[in-house]
């Protein structure tokens, strides 16, 4: 006998923020736009950030890039964010005062989420930072060019409006101090990784090398640092992306990637590594920095064992270069938090229960760069989510429910003969000799009609979106439609098991069970 089921859509499996992507896609495509805002933010308040900065895993797992490419579902995210931008929207009401307060330490994407789901549920939030403005790493570690800061000012200002209390050029030293005597009943920990990692390379200009943390939040505060013609960049992750863009920007006329393993081995998204290179970034693998001179550095070039890792070689090059970027990782600033009694670390992380991201220490949670993850936005903001509906419930003396998922609506499950083509929309980009001239943002938006025309490649994977191909198919009239937005039910009375509904539904919306 056939039966209704709904599976779990790849995007929505993949999507660190827990974001219902396929409905807010639905809603889009249906016209109404600001419903499928409003079903964004009930798990991720900043649409208009993430549809810029996040790396959209979501769009990997997308089933459509098995026919004719992913769904940009970032540029449709970002296209609901800008859309909520331009006409005010604002946040629903929060739930009625619950008289609890809670502490979030750390202005970030990790702690502002928190902050601003814990806001939902009733309690009064405040948030300490010690920068000058809120943000975190989005303010003080991207770029202009890929986050302009209107946009991240006008989501934050929401937030605030909301009542989320924001501190800044507030050092937390004395944690347990600070929530005792602002009679905080639990604390958020969300100190982003704001400390460059150092190495030890002998030079003779201690001033021709600047880590890359401390460069980039020099320019995203308005400073404009001398770094010569020639620039290096030691490092191959995102942030040495960044810095080697920036330092096209400052008038650098070579920039260059050093990094000691390969292209395949790099941490740096494809996209970021792929921008790089188009603005005349240069790389250079498989080379590690050993010492720098007063015009030049010297690197060792390298080669992989046979496991893989890069060893020596015993050559030796030249590269010219006026400043060294070093760019080999960040670490977390927690010294304050080794002074509470029972916190357990591992490096400069801490250690949480994996699920709850409650620390040792009862009350206290910790999430985003604090904590042992992926150090991206997107992550952060799942970790704020989680983190707030644990502490609700710690604070109501109760365990938060783990709901298990359903299968997921792998590609095989689909029936391809409904879908047609439909190529993905492309978002328009500044040329490459345009974009290392200011830090004008390179990547535009979707227009009403391109946001509406993607989010309709959406193949609805695994739930039902009435498309009537069971009600035509079955040879017996045992569908009965139970009007839009209702789906259908079967009259099982009438119903034969054929399975003609099930062989031909597009998302795999039926399944064949026996009968009981």
């Amino acid at each position: 006998m056939p039966i209704y089921v709904d599976l779990l859509p790849p995007c929505n499996n993949a999507c660190p923020a827990g974001e219902n992507i396929q409905e807010w896609l639905r809603l889009t495509k249906a016209g109404q736009d600001e419903e499928a805002w409003r079903e964004i933010v009930k798990n991720n308040p900043f649409p208009a950030i993430h549809g810029r900065v996040c790396y959209h895993p979501c769009e990997v797992a997308c089933n459509r890039v098995e026919l004719d490419g992913a769904v940009s579902i970032h540029s449709v995210e970002r296209y609901l964010g800008d859309l909520a931008l331009s006409k005010g929207w604002e946040y629903d009401p929060p739930a009625p005062a619950t008289g609890k307060k809670v502490l979030v330490v750390g202005a970030g994407p990790s702690g502002l989420s928190a902050a601003y789901h814990l806001a939902k549920l009733g309690h009064q939030v405040e948030i300490r930072d010690s920068s000058p403005l809120p943000g975190g790493m989005m303010r003080y570690g991207i770029p202009e060019y890929r986050l302009p800061r209107n946009v991240l000012d006008a989501e934050i200002a929401r937030l605030v409006k909301l009542g989320v209390k924001i501190v800044n050029d507030y050092t937390v030293k004395d944690l347990i101090g600070d929530q005792q005597e602002g009679g905080f009943e639990a604390v958020f920990v969300a100190i982003g990784a704001h400390l460059s990692r150092r190495v030890d390379i002998p030079n003779r200009d201690a001033s021709r090398i600047v880590d890359a943390v401390s460069f980039l939040r020099d320019v995203a505060s308005g400073g404009r640092p001398l770094i010569g013609r020639k620039v290096a960049v030691y490092g191959g992750g995102n942030t040495a992306m960044d810095a080697a863009r920036v330092a096209r920007r400052l008038g650098a006329e070579e920039s260059i990637i050093v990094y000691r393993r390969t292209k395949e081995q790099m941490p740096a998204h494809e996209e970021e590594f792929e921008s790089a290179e188009r603005e005349g970034v240069t790389m250079n693998w498989l080379r590690t920095i050993t010492s720098v001179d007063e015009d030049d550095l010297t690197v060792e070039i390298m080669e992989l064992d046979e496991k893989g890792k890069a060893r020596g070689t015993g050559r030796f090059e030249k590269l010219e270069a006026d400043t060294v970027i070093l760019a080999l990782g960040q670490e977390t600033d927690s010294n304050f938090l080794r002074r509470i009694p029972g916190m357990r670390f591992d490096h400069d992380v801490v250690q949480v229960d994996p699920e709850s991201l409650m620390t040792d220490v009862p009350g206290i949670f910790a999430g985003g760069d604090a904590v042992p993850s992926e150090r991206t936005v997107t992550v952060g903001v799942g970790h704020g989510k989680r983190a707030a509906r644990n502490i609700d419930a710690w604070l109501a003396g109760k365990d938060v429910s783990h709901r298990s998922k359903h299968p997921i609506a792998e590609f095989a499950k689909l029936n391809l003969w409904y879908f047609g083509d439909a190529r993905r929309t492309n978002q328009p980009e500044l040329e490459p000799a345009e974009r290392i001239d200011d830090f004008d943002e390179i990547v535009g938006g979707l227009t009403d009609e391109q946001g509406h025309t993607e989010a309709a490649r959406c193949l609805s994977c695994g739930n039902c979106f009435e498309c009537d191909g069971c009600l035509g198919s079955c040879p017996e009239g045992a569908v009965i439609k139970l009007g839009k937005g209702f789906r259908y039910r079967f009259d099982y009375d009438k119903c034969t098991g054929c399975a003609t509904c099930y062989e031909q539904c597009p998302v795999h919306a039926i399944e064949m069970v026996k009968e009981a």
